[in-house]
């Protein structure tokens, strides 16, 4: 472990000086889930491709039902109908005066009709008032023919979707860099695109180490805990837009460690361990990780590292095997695991992902404390909280131990305290990250 004390910055800006996007791949739209587009969607067809009604209703001409009223209806002959998926009216037909055509919702508009009059402001052709009007509109057999009575006026493309008026050819549908969601994917597929070329979602193996580790469900004897660490390490590679792969706990032995880690890579973008990074349990660590994959391989390796912050002061990061997959080795206690996933993977993920974006949001909020807070000379201190943007106040939760996992179920937020504090006082402004 190197005896020289690195700064946070230093260490992420090490990171992401060796972390690269992951070469473009081209996906099936369900398959491009999640991941970022490389290249910017032009549209190429009109959205709607053609007029259509938004309403099930009927197609008529202006001057036809100008004027009309519940007293005085405007009485049109029926000439046919036209269904959604359908070309228009039947041979060809055209909407004349004193005509109109049945039209469901979807269906195009057919030629001389200028606006549609929902069917509710009919009587449906039958004559009969409201209750009637949609059982007859949705019964009537295709090509009916008949009079409706029309009971108010419509202005021109009332109830019609007109042609491009989402997107029109030429448009710009997504950027690249955009984050494919399940709207993107809607709007991809409505203007015809079946694959997209994007950046594959970083593939990221997590796995704790100790031996003292028993997972969720299985009894505990003496000198056990539960392994929390990959399972929430999973979740939050998940959500900072990974696959992501939960490893059992791995007892603390080098030959077991290296085989695991070893039969991982080959489904791994990056591996995160957590545990067996401090002093006591850095020589298992440090023998297994060196001796993963190629050796031969140069610029491989794993450098263990103190750095200036509290918690996660000892933490470890490099390459291995014949890929230079990047592992980052984080600390064993749960706050000290997470604290460190946020600052350091978080951002390597994102980055992996060629996102510009790469940290969470960072503002400034008044401490919301009845006594001083204190912090270590010289070590970045990062506290569990909880932020009130109406207020612009953040308020710790727990105290400063890295064990207090329950605190952290509760924070939304982690206070920053810099280097060069040792005490921040009720009312002082400092930097707030926002977990959510």
């Amino acid at each position: 472990m190197s005896s020289t004390i690195w700064s946070v910055d230093e260490h992420l800006d090490d990171i992401l000086a060796t972390v690269r996007p992951l070469e473009p791949i081209e996906l099936q739209l369900p398959d491009a889930q999640g991941c970022v587009l490389v290249k910017d969607v032009v549209v190429e067809v009109a959205l709607p491709p053609f007029d259509n009604s938004s309403m099930d209703g009927y197609a008529v001409r202006i001057a036809d039902v100008e004027g009309a009223s519940e007293e005085f209806p405007a009485a049109l002959t029926v000439i046919g109908d036209v269904a959604a998926g359908s070309a228009g009216l039947a041979d060809g037909q055209v909407v004349g005066p004193g005509q109109a055509a049945r039209i469901m919702t979807g269906a195009p508009l057919p030629a001389g009709a200028e606006a549609v009059v929902p069917v509710e402001w009919t009587d449906g052709g039958t004559g009969e008032g409201p209750a009637a009007t949609m059982r007859a509109h949705s019964d009537a057999p295709e090509g009916a023919t008949g009079e409706v009575r029309v009971h108010r006026s419509v202005e021109a493309g009332a109830h019609v979707r007109e042609r491009g008026s989402d997107v029109k050819p030429g448009d710009l549908a997504l950027r690249a860099g955009s984050i494919v969601g399940p709207p993107q994917i809607g709007l991809l597929a409505a203007i015809g695109c079946a694959t997209v070329v994007v950046r594959p979602r970083p593939r990221v193996v997590v796995l704790s180490t100790g031996s003292e580790l028993v997972q969720p469900g299985e009894e505990l004897t003496g000198g056990q805990i539960y392994d929390s660490n990959s399972f929430a390490l999973t979740a939050a590679a998940r959500d900072a837009g990974a696959i992501a792969y939960r490893v059992g706990a791995v007892t603390d032995d080098a030959e077991t460690l290296r085989a695991t880690i070893e039969d991982q890579l080959i489904r791994a973008d990056v591996i995160v361990t957590t545990g067996g990074v401090s002093v006591g349990a850095y020589d298992v660590v440090k023998e297994a990780l060196s001796s993963v994959g190629d050796e031969d391989e140069p610029g491989s390796g794993i450098d263990f590292r103190k750095l200036a912050m509290q918690p996660g002061k000892p933490q470890g990061f490099g390459s291995i095997g014949p890929d230079h997959t990047p592992l980052l080795a984080l600390p064993g206690n749960p706050v000290s695991s997470y604290v460190s996933f946020e600052l350091f993977v978080r951002p390597a993920i994102r980055a992996l992902m060629g996102l510009p974006d790469l940290h969470r949001p960072t503002v400034r909020a008044v401490l919301s404390v009845d006594k001083a807070l204190t912090s270590p000379a010289g070590r970045r201190q990062f506290l569990r909280g909880t932020y009130d943007e109406e207020a612009g106040t953040v308020t710790p939760v727990g105290g400063s131990g890295s064990h207090l996992i329950a605190a952290l179920a509760q924070a939304d937020a982690l206070i920053v305290l810099p280097e060069d504090t040792t005490s921040a006082e009720p009312g002082t402004e400092t930097d707030v990250i926002l977990l959510r």
